[in-house]
């Protein structure tokens, strides 16, 4: 068979076979896709992509490969369903990074985030003010849910006829440990102010946000 024609057969029958596998595993938004359908779809990918480019093996070969990753990928499904305990293994648990307000460092490390991360997690949620938040949770898709403050939660003032003040963004004035220099210049702080604000003289390493509200003159801060 000519190179070129045989490359064109085969990727054609690799897509056609790639539809039929993905239809039998299920639609899934790729949000939702757990880590070994992540896996299961490289790989898939991968072996489609060799199978049209690949004249030296035989092309059941690819196919058998194919169906191989198929079969696994439902043994691991059915098995997650199953029981708990396999659902944790295979698709892991959700973790809880903001906890009654507080920021739970120990989950926020094992969940490889950062606090920047957390925070843009946060503003995507349209929560910019983390005082407004009770409960941040890692869902296992990669998502986060966001459990609103009470006072959050509470009837806005605009909803009672009255015109709130414009809204202004707090300054992060430590990060993951590490000072903001900026962020302190633009409040017109210092580093001396900053540490005689930290509970029992904590050093600032041990800090894992310091975040200023203009409007109030607060400055919260989480520990790690």
């Amino acid at each position: 068979m000519d190179p070129v024609v045989r490359v064109v057969v085969f990727s054609v029958s690799s897509f056609l076979f790639l539809f039929v596998v993905t239809k039998i595993m299920g639609k899934k938004q790729i949000a939702q896709l757990s880590f070994s359908d992540y896996v299961v779809g490289i790989s898939l990918g991968s072996i489609a992509a060799e199978m049209a480019t690949d004249p030296e093996r035989p092309f059941y070969h690819f196919f058998i490969a194919m169906a191989l990753y198929l079969v696994l990928d439902i043994s691991l499904t059915l098995l997650a369903r199953k029981g708990t305990l396999f659902k944790k293994l295979i698709r892991g648990r959700p973790l809880i990074l903001v906890e009654e307000g507080r920021i739970n460092y120990k989950n926020l490390t094992r969940s490889k985030l950062d606090i920047n991360d957390l925070l843009s997690l946060c503003r995507a949620k349209g929560f910019f003010d983390l005082r407004d938040v009770f409960y941040v949770i890692f869902e296992t898709s990669g998502e986060v849910s966001v459990l609103p403050s009470p006072a959050a939660a509470e009837a806005k003032r605009v909803d009672l006829g009255v015109t709130p003040p414009a809204p202004s963004l707090s300054k992060d004035v430590v990060v993951d440990g590490k000072v903001v220099d900026g962020a302190l210049d633009q409040i017109g702080k210092d580093k001396t102010w900053l540490t005689e604000r930290l509970e029992n003289g904590a050093d600032v390493t041990s800090v894992a946000l310091a975040t200023y509200y203009a409007d109030t003159g607060e400055l919260r801060v989480h520990y790690k």
